[in-house]
């Protein structure tokens, strides 16, 4: 009989020859400013050293460590249980998570917010309840965002990364089409990007989106928690009231796990009986949600903020002054290296100086672009920022990038 099965071995070593094979690396966590720490009773070897720091993680405010958070959430498992057990629709709803949505739509200043179960489930869940006609789409939006078009029937155009002039040319080109009349329009971009560190030119977008009636959809992953008053980037630009749709997820700076939707009651409410991935399943952990309303209280009213921007600004000038290349404009500093070999190595190189910054190669970026994704927390002191510099300045001269 003829094999029409999958050759899973033969995927893999083409993965592995071409260096792009990942795999995963258990590690026991140590508190305070985002250690890793070899595992107490031995277990797999994973780092170097015993202790090393963390200059990778999206845990930006350094809050997955903090007190408050962590007793937030164990009350929540002690008063409403582990897990919602059910879709929020059948039996999984729950006040723990109407508290969060109640704060995300106070934060964002909206009418209303919504739970998912992953920042994921956001976005296919919403682009999909939507079924818009034409989706406009930055060209280095999320996988989420991404896969939430292709489910839909809609017609994606994509637009050069952050360009509103490309947006406009886009947005022309179809208006002149006999299509164009009587279509629903979507402009759908990420507010920060995690691989480039860059920031979409929202106030530019919503021009355009109000010049030809599209509506606007952010992804604010990246950013909710970190700008203006923990609102994001929309919040930052005052584009409260010109942004149809904000988004995010709850597992970065908020410290937990899963996803929200914040816009006006009609939308929330279209979203609760259309979007599949909230119908279908099962609510969010009453854990993660109390944890998740705890650290945006916490972003809202402490100076952790703060603390996180002064140390990307110290980061990001001692590896300019290096004559590294940083990219971006935000807390995440993606420092271009170009060759997946060079990135290997200079990762490895802070790996055994106790930093643990992970190479980013192809296919997450594209070809000759790799790069180390460094990202400062709040809880990082000025002496971890010098170590990370020094542990950068030593590598690079050891394979010859400096």
């Amino acid at each position: 009989m003829e094999d029409r099965g999958f050759d899973l071995e033969a995927r893999l070593e083409t993965l592995e020859d071409a260096t792009l094979k990942r795999s995963l690396s258990p590690v026991d966590r140590v508190a305070e400013r985002g250690y890793f720490a070899a595992p107490a009773g031995g277990g797999l070897p994973v780092l170097e050293s015993d202790e090393a720091l963390v200059f990778a993680a999206n845990n930006y405010l350094g809050l997955t460590d903090d007190q408050r958070v962590q007793d937030a959430a164990r009350q929540a498992a002690a008063t409403v249980g582990t897990g919602a057990g059910a879709s929020r629709l059948v039996t999984g709803d729950t006040m723990v998570h109407h508290d969060l949505e109640r704060l995300l739509a106070e934060t964002k200043s909206t009418e209303r917010a919504l739970a998912f179960s992953s920042g994921y489930a956001a976005n296919v869940g919403t682009v999909t309840a939507l079924e818009p006609d034409v989706i406009f789409s930055d060209e280095l939006n999320h996988a989420s965002i991404i896969d939430g078009c292709r489910l839909t029937s809609a017609e994606t155009v994509v637009y050069d990364h952050c360009d509103a002039s490309s947006l406009r040319s886009k947005l022309e080109a179809r208006a002149a089409t006999a299509e164009g009349a009587g279509e629903s329009w979507l402009i759908v971009t990420d507010s920060v990007f995690s691989m480039d560190g860059t920031v979409a030119p929202l106030t530019e977008i919503c021009d355009l989106a109000e010049e030809f009636g599209a509506w606007v959809m952010v992804d604010e992953a990246h950013a909710t928690g970190l700008y203006a008053n923990g609102g994001g980037v929309v919040q930052a630009e005052g584009l409260e009231d010109r942004v149809q749709i904000q988004l995010g997820t709850l597992s970065k700076a908020l410290a937990s796990q899963g996803g929200y939707v914040a816009g006006s009651e009609a939308l929330i409410e279209c979203l609760i009986n259309d979007a599949r991935s909230f119908v279908f399943s099962t609510g969010l952990a009453p854990p993660a949600a109390a944890a998740a309303s705890e650290a945006l209280h916490i972003a809202r009213h402490s100076d952790a903020r703060e603390r996180l921007w002064e140390n990307v600004a110290h980061l990001r000038d001692g590896l300019e002054s290096m004559g590294y290349r940083v990219l971006g404009e935000s807390q995440i500093l993606p420092v271009l290296v170009g060759d997946r070999e060079d990135a290997l190595a200079l990762a490895d190189g802070l790996r055994e100086r106790d930093i643990v910054a992970p190479a980013i190669r192809p296919p997450t970026v594209p070809e000759g672009t790799s790069r180390i994704r460094v990202v400062p927390m709040a809880t990082h002191d000025q002496n971890d920022i010098v170590t990370c510099l020094e542990a950068f300045r030593a590598a690079g001269t050891d394979i010859g990038l400096r």
